[in-house]
């Protein structure tokens, strides 16, 4: 899966989801200091599913009809480790292949997703 990985995403998962095969852009390494939108622009200028902390992007995708090609998956957990962080997003994100099109939240025991809109 071709995912941008928002400048706070820890660089253990990072490396987690590279290793699993996944195509992660680093905001962190590529363009750091990036505005929100400029991340979220990016995400639709090259189909990638933006992986986050920042509960800032769930009003932000559906403010400027973030395109079906993205998604965004927010994590709202806590990040009790790096080590821990890195195992929880790749069992998370290993568990299902319907990610595009969708802005979803990641909880420690749950998965909540909905559609993002039809531009």
């Amino acid at each position: 899966m071709r995912l941008l990985a928002n400048e706070n995403f820890p660089y253990d998962a990072v490396m987690a989801l590279r290793k699993d095969g996944h195509d992660v852009v680093w905001i962190r390494t590529e363009s750091p200091g990036s505005l929100d939108e400029d991340i979220l622009a990016r995400a639709r200028r090259e189909s990638r599913v933006l992986v986050t902390f920042d509960k800032d992007f769930g009003e932000l995708a559906f403010r400027s009809k973030l395109p079906a090609s993205c998604g965004i998956i927010l994590f709202r957990i806590t990040p009790r480790s790096p080590e821990f962080v890195a195992r929880l997003t790749t069992r998370a994100i290993g568990s299902r292949n319907d990610w595009v099109g969708h802005f979803a939240v990641i909880e420690e025991h749950r998965v909540r997703m909905r559609p993002l809109p039809e531009a």
